[in-house]
């Protein structure tokens, strides 16, 4: 067995055994440490490999690499990770897509029917892959409107650009020195990826991340085959099965199709009616305010409080703010867990890498499951941020556009304090039925300023 093959052995096992790991908090930092290893591994047997001919052009690569990656890892807060995960997926995607442009350029006078498709696959998915990453990392960043951008037909326009381009690439294969057809495809995809995501709301980011990561995995099996690399057909595939599967899971969470994610446009915001705008008047009429003041009475008379984080906190970056409190509630004796709902947030996982920054510990983590059923014996339940999520007309109106997606139980506590702005509806454009409960009360503001004045507050209150 040569170096190489060694290598490669040892670092399929460690991705695997990191993905393993990454399926539960509690292994979730050891599973990423053994990946990394694994990709080093990976590298390091690569070096090894006999076609080398020169060193300059990889240390040169691995230097730039480096230098930009330092920065973007330590400076880039945690808060941000999102759309620093879609800009990755842009980066690597867009390196599979130029190597498979470079071997075309090369060998196109020469290239068999399998090469050329192979090619062809890898270059098509990698510029998609590219834009559309690129266009998830403008809507994470707010660059360009958060909410679905649509016009008429645009969903025809899509699946006819779509089979269009199966029709280059099937003819390419046929024709592989049709040089010309090859660049009209590049262009295409790159067109394609961009139009995919334009019609997708920020509510569905946790899905298209992991869709574009799975893209990205394929990308790289697709070009392990062009190469004749194994390890980058086995991480690839690796990648692209757990990628796929982890968007089925995000749109199961959601009780809601991929196709309706691609082409359903959730979350556009609709112009108001004279019939909704009275019924938002009427519903800010029920809404029940609470002071700071009242508010550390209420969870002061707690014996067991329920936290449900959302978007609303990582956009506030209140996650240290909360564990402040939660320390204070815990000092007091006042039980406290936290309902992590699969999609809040933009990415899958979202809220408890957030909480892993603030040393939440994983114990207090519980998903959707785990924490219903403890909503009715919760004394209080903290909503910061979370909307739709929280939303009892999942369950109560066949109307709204949300009917059948799982939600928190929140409504189902002995009383519920929500930190949020305003009454602004989430991404799904409708008001939340959870804000007009007579057990519910608003504490308006941001978020991580009124956990601060909650902690600070109760601490005082304690002492005296």
């Amino acid at each position: 067995m040569t170096i190489i093959q060694l290598c490669y052995i040892l670092s399929a096992v460690f991705f695997i055994l990191g993905i393993k790991s990454l399926s539960s908090p509690e292994t979730a930092r050891r599973g990423m440490n053994l990946a990394s290893l694994g990709m080093f591994i990976a590298i390091v047997g690569t070096l090894f490999h006999s076609g080398i001919v020169t060193y300059t052009w990889i240390i040169t690569g691995l230097v730039i690499g480096t230098v930009l990656s330092l920065p973007i890892s330590l400076w880039i807060p945690m808060t941000k990770i999102p759309q620093r995960i879609a800009f990755s997926h842009a980066g690597g995607a867009l390196a599979a897509c130029l190597i498979g442009i470079a071997e075309y350029y090369r060998y196109h006078t020469s290239v068999d029917n399998l090469s050329m498709c192979i090619i062809g696959i890898e270059v098509m998915l990698g510029a998609l892959t590219f834009t559309g990453s690129m266009m998830v990392t403008a809507k994470l960043q707010g660059i360009l409107p958060g909410h679905p951008i649509t016009y008429r037909g645009q969903n025809i326009i899509n699946i006819t650009l779509f089979f269009a381009m199966i029709a280059m690439l099937i003819y390419l294969v046929l024709y592989p020195t049709f040089n010309t057809l090859f660049y009209i495809l590049l262009t295409a995809a790159f067109l394609f990826g961009f139009l995919l995501v334009t019609p997708i709301g920020a509510a569905d980011m946790p899905v298209v991340i992991a869709l574009f990561n799975s893209y990205g995995g394929l990308t790289g099996a697709v070009m392990g085959f062009m190469l004749g690399n194994r390890i980058q057909i086995i991480t690839g595939a690796l990648d692209g099965a757990s990628g796929f599967i982890l968007s089925m899971l995000m749109c199961k969470a959601m009780n809601r199709s991929m196709m309706n994610v691609l082409f359903g446009a959730f979350g556009k915001i609709a112009t108001p009616s004279a019939t909704s705008s009275s019924n938002a008047t009427r519903d800010a009429a029920h809404v029940q305010s609470i002071s700071i003041e009242d508010a550390i009475q209420v969870l002061d008379q707690a014996k067991s409080v329920i936290i449900v984080p959302g978007y609303g906190m990582a956009a506030s970056q209140a996650h240290h703010a909360l564990r402040e409190l939660v320390d204070k509630l815990k000092a007091k004796g006042i039980s406290v867990k936290y309902a992590i709902h699969p999609v809040a947030g933009r990415m899958p996982g979202h809220m408890n890498v957030l909480l892993a920054e603030a040393n939440v510990p994983y114990t207090d983590l519980y998903d959707m499951d785990e924490i219903n059923p403890e909503f009715s014996h919760a004394d209080v339940a903290l909503v910061v941020g979370a909307n739709d999520v929280t939303n009892p007309a999942a369950r109560n109106v066949k109307s709204s556009p949300i009917y059948g997606m799982p939600i928190l139980d929140v409504d189902k506590a002995k009383k519920i304090i929500v930190l949020k702005r305003s009454l602004n509806p989430g991404f799904s454009g409708i008001d939340n039925e959870l804000y007009t409960k007579d057990h519910t009360w608003l504490l308006y503001g941001d978020a991580k300023d009124s956990l601060s004045q909650l902690a600070y507050g109760f601490k005082k209150s304690w002492a005296v």
